[in-house]
């Protein structure tokens, strides 16, 4: 075991510490280093970590070397852009103990802060190539919107559109009274059918069948007549479009050519010092290419700044600052770990070689708990389902609900899962043994005729006794599995919640979800849209605990066989564990 001793703590204006480097103002003697470096997706933020991040959320605070709107001062000016920031607890060459701080993207318009680690790529710094690429890309930009705007092109265009919805209007109207004239024909034949000899008859129908034909005549001559007139001026618009198209191709090829130079300009150092480019390290995930923003996060600048300085990394942690974006949910000083989609191809080359903490994700949280069975017949089983434990089978753990009762009960056919409950939340799951019951029960869940409320324990006090939340839910691309609020692409997810009391500065309540969508009971509960009030113990939009308090406590449904409405109950505890 290692301890932090006097030698770490000391204050910067007395030594000539690295630039960055940030001593501990507060004694750290006596902490227990870890013995591992941090695993940066999923962890417990260490001691040295946390009285860092307090350090700089005291610096942030009181600084008054940039402006920024994060948020908390409602009198202060700007777009409202909360923060993720970082630290990483660092051994410089001389054995001092000390930490980095760094942002993700851009802070007040700039990536340049005395404070803070440079970015890995300044893509802001006027001579980098990026911005010399930018400035032509604009250029070409601006001689596209020129293009597209000269009055002469949209003159042009402005009489194909018109003399296009002329040609509609006249060939309709000719559709129109063409089939006015058909019917009036028709009425014409059965009107004199029987009254005329065979020889006027015939001489009737030649005329009709001719003035058909005069019509289907004058209806092709139309047609062709504007075919003729509008290709015509279709011809006349081709040079600019040829011209426009032309340059569009031009500027997409400058766009690719400075999009792959960035990539392969863009070096991240390991601890051994090796470097890999941002399309060397992308280049082994299905995607083949970064995500806009790769490379900017806090952790990758962090861990560069420690390799290229010859540091060494101790333990690290990730904390958001500011107000939450509408679409995500991030809490005021929570802590969070690196995004999956940006970090990860990333953080994996940089810490290869490093002894990290596991990965919690990948320990089966089920090991040693029973599940309880509350009702079993012919077709059905009805389960509490504890906390921590999957429904059914994940990527790399195989223990469920769903393998335990396969186990016990080998003779269920079917899917035998007819709904799912997140991980961490516990309560009444309903099973099925045949094929008919669970048809049965599907239908039942797709009509949304089985009803639910669950209780869930809110990490602060609520106003409002009831009420109907009404946020669309769709997945966080570059974080999966979080959720985050999205009106454009989002599916439609509704809430009825009610309150029912306090708990020692808690609020239960209960819910009733009216759709059934990943997350939702915690996203509506969090988002500030929602309740603002996340669920105690949510790990992804709250503050971790002892558990999630979310538990399904009660549902009622049409019995697969009976066709009888049956229900169930198991009352939460939340009062006893708390």
């Amino acid at each position: 075991m290692y301890f932090c001793t006097r030698e770490f703590h000391s204050n910067k204006k007395m030594k000539n510490f690295p630039p960055h480097f940030i001593p501990f103002n507060t004694s750290i003697e006596g902490i227990e280093l870890p013995e591992k470096f941090t695993f940066p997706f999923v962890y417990e933020p260490h001691t040295l970590a946390e009285i860092a991040s307090k350090q700089v959320q005291e610096y942030l605070r009181t600084q008054t070397d940039f402006e920024h709107n994060f948020g908390l001062n409602l009198s202060q000016k700007g777009a409202v852009i909360g923060k993720m920031f970082g630290v990483l607890v660092v051994q410089n060459e001389n054995g001092e103990l000390g930490f980095l701080a760094a942002f993700s993207g851009k802070l007040g318009n700039s990536n340049e802060h005395t404070y803070f680690v440079p970015p890995v790529f300044d893509t802001l710094k006027e001579e980098a190539f990026l911005s010399k690429g930018m400035t032509v890309l604009n250029e070409f930009t601006l001689e596209l919107k020129k293009l597209k705007s000269a009055a002469l092109y949209q003159a042009k265009i402005k009489a194909l559109a018109e003399q296009t919805l002329l040609q509609h209007l006249e060939i309709e109207a000719l559709h129109v009274f063409s089939k006015k004239a058909k019917d009036r024909r028709q009425t014409i034949r059965l009107q004199f059918r029987d009254q005329t000899t065979n020889e006027a008859l015939t001489l009737l129908e030649k005329r009709l069948n001719d003035e058909s034909i005069h019509f289907n005549y004058s209806m092709k001559k139309l047609k062709e007549f504007w075919k003729t007139k509008l290709q015509l001026l279709r011809d006349e618009i081709e040079p600019f479009e040829q011209k426009i198209q032309a340059l569009t191709n031009q500027r997409a090829e400058k766009s690719a050519q400075l999009q792959q130079q960035l990539f392969e300009s863009y070096f991240f150092l390991n601890k051994e010092g090796l470097q890999k480019n941002l399309g060397e390290i992308f280049n082994d995930t299905a995607e083949k290419k970064p995500p806009a923003g790769a490379g900017e996060c806090a952790a990758p600048k962090l861990l560069q700044y420690a390799f290229a300085n010859k540091m060494k990394p101790i333990t690290m942690a990730e904390f958001w600052w500011g107000k939450s974006p509408q679409s995500e949910i991030r809490q005021h000083t929570n802590y969070y770990g690196a995004c999956k989609s940006k970090c990860e191809p990333i953080l994996s080359h940089m810490l290869q070689g490093i002894e990290m903490d596991s990965n919690p994700l990948l320990v089966n949280p089920a090991i040693g708990k029973e599940i309880p069975i509350i009702y079993e017949d012919d077709v059905l089983i009805v389960v509490n389902k504890p906390a921590e434990f999957l429904s059914v089978p994940g990527k790399t753990i195989s223990d469920s609900i769903y393998t335990r009762i396969k186990k016990i009960r080998p003779d269920a056919t079917g899917p035998i899962i007819v709904h799912r409950l997140d991980m961490s939340t516990s309560g009444i799951l309903i099973l099925t043994k045949t094929e008919e019951a669970y048809r049965h029960l599907q239908q039942q869940f797709i009509k949304r005729s089985v009803k639910k409320r669950y209780a869930a324990l809110l990490d602060g006090n609520i106003i409002e006794n009831d009420g109907q939340i009404e946020l669309p839910l769709r997945v966080d691309l570059n974080d999966r599995p979080r959720q985050m609020v999205c009106f454009e692409h989002g599916k439609k997810a509704v809430t009825y919640w009610k309150k029912i009391k306090t708990i020692q500065e808690k609020t239960l309540v209960h819910f009733f979800p009216i759709t059934g969508r990943t997350h939702q009971l915690r996203v509506h509960a969090a988002h500030e849209n929602g309740l603002n009030t996340p669920i105690l113990g949510d790990d992804l939009y709250g503050k971790k605990e002892q558990r999630l308090y979310l538990h399904a406590e009660w549902i009622s449904f049409i019995h697969p066989s009976s066709n009888k409405k049956i229900q169930f109950e198991i009352k939460n505890d939340f009062e006893t564990l708390l």
